[in-house]
């Protein structure tokens, strides 16, 4: 997001004047300064096949292997193997349906779509439709913090709705040093915090689901350095998954190749 591309540079910027102005004057008592969310960067560990032709849309770890929810016609949702990409099960949308986000909660799988209102209940042992839910508006990202689920749409802030009855409970703003933060896309639970795709960049933020504060901005640019015959504005990063038992976080994007196994560095 380009807000936050001009925040990095201008916090690189103003550092060594902030250091100057303080030994100039050292007398004077300076104003607490502002205070600024940290940056990580990112290590390779592991690079693994991707469907070219999957529009992700959610993306989890399950008992060894990855979900997936893919968009556009048909949307799927699917059962991959990590380790070469291959789809072991598939289940079709209806070809009038776009499907967006997929999270698992009390041993089923849920699935989101964009402007239908409405979200997909299946059997993960072999992706049956088990029901239906409501929600107003539009559907983008969905994870699960063990008891909600908690729903982006877009807009800056994360909805939640309670995971038995799946009727929306309140919402949380998201903010960024201060500012309202949209284009919240794909949701992922890890450890206490949401991380979300920012829609169109290579950022995903770090947010405390009680506040809404972005807590950390991760930088992936330069994750798929080649992107040669891709549509800047549609094969974009989304689809963030976390192994808690490994530790492992995994990433990649919509119409990519490959799907990343990754580890933070920083922050800076």
């Amino acid at each position: 997001m380009r807000r936050l591309i001009l925040f990095a540079a201008a916090l690189l910027a103003s550092a060594p004047a902030a250091a100057v102005a303080q030994q100039a004057a050292p007398a004077v008592r300076a104003a607490p300064a502002p205070t600024v969310t940290p940056h990580y960067g990112f290590e390779v560990v592991r690079t693994y096949p991707h469907d070219p032709h999957a529009f992700t849309q959610g993306l989890i770890w399950r008992d060894g292997a990855l979900y997936e929810s893919t968009g556009r016609s048909p949307s799927t949702i699917r059962k991959v193997r990590l380790e070469d990409g291959a789809v072991l099960q598939r289940r079709v949308l209806d070809p009038a349906i776009f499907g967006e986000g997929l999270t698992e909660l009390n041993g089923r799988l849920l699935t989101l779509t964009w402007t239908d209102g409405k979200g997909f209940i299946w059997d993960p042992a072999d992706l049956s439709p088990r029901g239906e839910f409501a929600y107003d508006g539009e559907g983008w990202g969905l994870t699960t913090d063990g008891e909600r689920l908690i729903l982006s749409d877009g807009a800056p802030h994360l909805r939640f709705l309670d995971g038995r009855t799946l009727t929306e409970t309140g919402e949380v703003q998201v903010t960024l040093d201060g500012h309202r933060l949209g284009k919240l896309n794909e949701l992922e639970w890890v450890e206490g915090e949401v991380f979300a795709n920012i829609w169109q960049t290579d950022f995903i933020v770090r947010i405390d689901p009680a506040t809404g504060v972005v807590k950390g901005v991760i930088d992936l640019t330069g994750l798929l350095p080649d992107r040669t015959g891709m549509d800047p504005r549609d094969d974009v990063l989304n689809g963030i998954a976390w192994d808690p038992v490994g530790r492992r976080l995994f990433v990649t994007g919509k119409n990519w190749p490959s799907l990343f196994e990754i580890k933070l560095t920083g922050p800076r």
